[in-house]
């Protein structure tokens, strides 16, 4: 417990965790913006083009964004150490070293998943509010219906979370680490949806902004992601993007220097 207290109390303490989890819940008034300009689109257009009007899951889209900031906080919480040179006195302390990385991940994990559950869910509420039986009844359907699919989403912003912190453990470096998150939200899945098929379908399966449909069996249909995971099989693939560069972080902790 005292571990796990006084690594709270760095991730409280830095300057760049405010501004993470502000931008994070940002967002929530960034998708409330998005369904203004939607539903003011759809007021506005002509009486004939609005039955084939479309509106994506706004809480899909911006997910992206806490899931980046999560990203880059878990990173932080391990790199700034190493930046500084604490990460030295924390080892000293603890020499065992691996509950070191077990009580960062338990305090990033957990900050990761409320801002996931706040940022898609309070997206989500705003949204049907905003746009109300417009786009032909896209928000009208039973919040019981869509819960399985929002609680899946959430869940990917505590995965990036705990992700950053295994690449910053491992790499080090705060640069690599963020560039290598980045890389995985924007850069491979564009690559991927220039693959020829089958490996287009296959590899956009793994992705993570495949996993929360492939987990409670919703088809993805126009996507640059893949569908072909059965729902346990997607819901080891989350873990394993939050668990496998964490376990290899630390059997690496106690096996080289600070």
């Amino acid at each position: 417990m005292s571990v796990l207290t006084s690594e709270w109390l760095k991730v409280r303490s830095l300057r760049s965790t405010h501004l993470i989890v502000s931008l994070s819940l940002g967002t929530v008034v960034l998708g409330f913006a998005l369904a203004v300009m939607a539903a003011n689109m759809y007021d506005t257009a002509p009486a004939a083009q609005r039955p084939g009007a479309r509106i994506a899951d706004l809480e899909e889209v911006i997910v992206i964004v806490p899931q980046l900031c999560m990203g880059i906080l878990g990173t932080l919480a391990i790199t700034s150490e190493y930046v500084t040179g604490l990460i030295r006195t924390s080892l000293t302390i603890v020499p065992r070293r691996w509950p070191v990385l077990v009580a960062k991940s338990a305090i990033v994990g957990t900050l990761g998943l409320i801002i996931g559950l706040v940022t898609v869910f309070g997206t989500y509420f705003v949204t049907r509010w905003v746009i109300g039986d417009r786009f032909s009844g896209a928000y009208t359907d039973a919040f019981t219906d869509r819960l399985p699919l929002l609680t899946a989403i959430s869940l990917t912003v505590p995965t990036f979370a705990l992700l950053g912190l295994g690449l910053g453990a491992l790499f080090r470096s705060t640069a690599a680490s963020i560039a290598s998150l980045a890389g995985l939200v924007y850069v491979i899945p564009i690559i991927i949806g220039n693959i020829p098929e089958p490996w287009s379908e296959r590899l956009g399966s793994v992705m993570i902004g495949a996993l929360p449909r492939e987990i409670t069996g919703d088809l993805i249909n126009t996507s640059v992601y893949g569908s072909l995971l059965s729902p346990a099989a997607a819901a080891a693939v989350l873990i394993a993007y939050a668990a496998l560069p964490l376990a290899v972080a630390i059997w690496l902790v106690g096996r080289r220097d600070a």
